[in-house]
């Protein structure tokens, strides 16, 4: 039947989709053996994902050509440093050839509380230090993970170092000695990465972060 021309169709009324909550952000913690690849993940990962930043570290060693402080780094006087250090400001700090090197608690809670992922690129005893003291602090324990990435073996290793071609053998046979022993710490890490080719470390650290954000404890819960 046709309808008369003074009529009305009836449209449904436009229903708005949920806003979708996003995943509480995360503190990733990677840590390495000396040449097992570490700071070029980092290097991809701050790259691939648009959310990740990485934590700036506090220094008081002079600032290298085209260095920008709150950039690279944040630069401090070595009194400045100390005072901050003796505030307890420092989640992890550590002296490097008569240079201090810190990373400020306010740099990573800033950036969390801002909805970003932060990227942490430290040694074996700075991730100790690390976790140690997030224990302390709640928002950083919940967002905190933990990854630990090595070659198969120390022979791969070796293989890795000499390979690069950047140090002379005294010095790679002193870098393997040390690494053995931090290679022996993955246990106390969240997650072990077995390092193969650089493509197959990010993915599966992607992998890792994307498992990490739908974690029960972090999730949103479905409304009822």
């Amino acid at each position: 039947m046709m309808k008369s021309p003074t009529s009305k169709v009836q449209r449904p009324k436009s229903v708005r989709a949920p806003e979708k909550k996003s995943a509480p952000p995360l503190l990733i913690l990677i840590s390495a053996p000396s040449g097992a690849g570490k700071t070029t993940l980092c290097d991809l990962l701050l790259a691939s994902q648009p959310n990740l930043t990485r934590a700036i570290t506090c220094t008081t060693r002079a600032p290298r050509p085209g260095e920008k402080d709150g950039v690279d780094y944040h630069f401090f006087t070595a009194e400045e440093f100390l005072k901050r250090l003796h505030a307890g400001n420092f989640l992890e700090h550590a002296t490097v050839y008569g240079n201090s090197y810190g990373i400020l608690k306010s740099e990573l809670l800033g950036k969390l509380r801002a909805g970003k992922d932060v990227l942490l690129n430290v040694d074996v005893q700075g991730a100790a230090t690390i976790r140690e003291q997030a224990a302390t602090e709640p928002e950083l324990k919940r967002a905190l993970i933990t990854i630990f990435l090595t070659p198969p073996s120390v022979v791969v290793l070796e293989e890795r170092l000499k390979k690069r071609g950047a140090d002379a053998e005294a010095v790679i046979q002193k870098r393997l000695a040390v690494a053995r022993q931090e290679i022996a710490q993955w246990k106390n890490f969240d997650y072990l990465l077995i390092s193969g080719s650089k493509q197959e470390d990010l993915r599966r650290t992607l992998a890792i972060i994307e498992s990490e954000k739908m974690r029960s404890a972090r999730s949103q819960p479905p409304e009822i």
